[in-house]
């Protein structure tokens, strides 16, 4: 364990009004604080023992701020492995903010943003990957990411990654072993035991980097980006899946000037749904600009909805965007289909087509389901929720990758004693990334990549 000198202290709850407002306090000062703040019947809180709730009223130091629930926990089980009291006061800002400075004022200082959760890091309640998972956890936008956060925070991806470091491992004794015997005693079977492990490992390696596009849909949201010409019906489309009004729906070409965002579950998945400009010429600056966002937009989509009029004649800029839609990630939304059709697609019969009736609000399932067969082809949406891992791991395991491609065609030009030598280098900068990612290999920096991104009182 790692003994801070210094104690810490926060707000744990979201600002604004509510039931309960929390302030936590970590560190050696933690129950001194509360000794000199709280008042309550009986032995003082450092005399009581962990686990304790105890009713009293928070004092600055002489002036009354709030009453109470002191909950009392001792070092090494707590979150932190540290003394940890938390301060449950009424919700709202003020008296949260009132013994927060009272803590401040005895002692502690305002933590960093996830400095908790770094803390029980540091001393070793929780490795990096489960750290991770606590913000995951918040930040989740469904019960699938949510239940895929909570298994990597007990420990299931963790176990993996330690699987693969501890195979590695063992691939770099055997290697430093198999350097001390001389050549001419040297087992055949020995290089190509090792050359047989390698190739396992690369097996599991690429077995976590398929997971990462699930992982990223989960973190991040599938970005769906509507697209097409003004008056398509892009803004019909945006309200009829949500199921709410949230775009301005007009006659008027160009009602929407700026992309609107929503974002809507499907599968567990979250979408980010993007309204975009209609694509078209035009010499109004504020929508020009919007137009650009739109194509910014699509450059960047994990599915692109692309939508035409079918009571329109085809024109040529039509024609150039649905040429150039991507068949993988695209979907052809062939709306107001209850009207004459004037624009023909039969000329496009590799990229998915749904016709539509949108103000009769005809087609909205058949879109839903052309969305499901898009995100099927990087998430099995019929199975259970599982860890995947995220961006930092991916670029972690794509090092060890290349690592372990680099040995693999060393070692079949040459598996002597020349090859075995070159390849510990490899080996042990393939094991400093896979300890990066569970923490067993960690610096400063590293730790601020990580925790950065969490909030204050994480």
């Amino acid at each position: 364990m790692i003994f801070h000198d210094d104690t810490i202290a926060a707000v744990i709850t979201p600002p604004g009004e509510g039931g309960v407002a929390i302030v936590r306090v970590s560190g050696t000062k933690a129950l001194p604080i509360a000794d000199r703040l709280f008042r309550c019947a009986g032995t003082s809180p450092s005399q009581r023992g962990p686990g304790t709730f105890v009713y009293g009223k928070v004092f600055d130091p002489v002036d009354e701020i709030d009453e109470a629930l002191l909950l009392i926990w001792r070092a090494p089980r707590s979150y932190t492995c540290e003394d940890v009291v938390e301060f449950q006061c009424h919700g709202g800002p003020l008296p949260a903010s009132r013994i927060l400075r009272a803590c401040l004022s005895e002692g502690a200082r305002p933590a960093d943003p996830g400095e908790f959760t770094r803390r029980a890091f540091l001393n070793g309640r929780i490795d990096l990957v489960q750290a991770e998972a606590v913000m995951d956890l918040v930040r989740s936008h469904s019960d699938r990411a949510r239940a895929a956060a909570l298994q990597q925070l007990e420990g299931g991806l963790s176990k993996i990654f330690d699987t693969v470091y501890d195979e590695l491992m063992l691939v770099a004794a055997q290697v430093e072993a198999t350097l001390d015997f001389p050549e001419d005693e040297l087992p055949a079977s020995v290089p190509q035991k090792i050359i047989s492990e390698i190739d396992r490992i690369q097996t599991r390696v690429n077995e976590l980097l398929r997971t990462w596009n699930e992982g990223h849909l989960l973190r991040d949201g599938a970005l769906v980006v509507i697209s097409g010409k003004p008056n398509a019906g892009k803004s019909t489309l945006l309200n009829a899946l949500l199921g709410h009004d949230r775009a301005i729906v007009s006659n008027i070409p160009g009602t929407t000037r700026d992309s609107i965002e929503a974002e809507f579950l499907l599968e567990g998945i979250p979408l980010r749904l993007v309204d975009t400009a209609g694509l078209r010429d035009s010499e109004d600056f504020v929508e020009k600009e919007g137009i650009l966002r739109a194509r910014k937009y699509i450059e960047r989509a994990d599915i692109h909805i692309h939508m035409v009029d079918m009571s329109q004649l085809a024109d040529e800029e039509s024609l150039k965007a649905i040429d150039a839609l991507d068949p993988a990630k695209s979907v052809l939304i062939c709306n107001k289909m209850d009207l004459p059709v004037l624009f023909h697609v039969e000329q496009w019969p590799n990229v998915r087509r749904v016709q539509t009736a949108l103000e009769k609000i005809q087609g909205i399932n058949e879109v839903k389901e052309s969305l499901k067969s898009i995100l099927s082809g990087s998430v099995d949406l019929s199975a259970r929720p599982h860890v995947v891992i995220s961006e930092r791991h991916r670029q972690a395991l794509l090092d060890v990758s290349r690592e372990l491609k680099q040995l693999e065609t060393l070692f079949a030009e040459d598996c002597g004693d020349e090859a075995l030598v070159l390849s510990v280098p490899m080996l042990r900068e393939a094991l400093i990334r896979l300890g990066e990612v569970t923490g067993r290999e960690y610096h400063e920096d590293l730790l601020d990549q990580v925790f950065s991104s969490f909030c204050i009182g994480k």
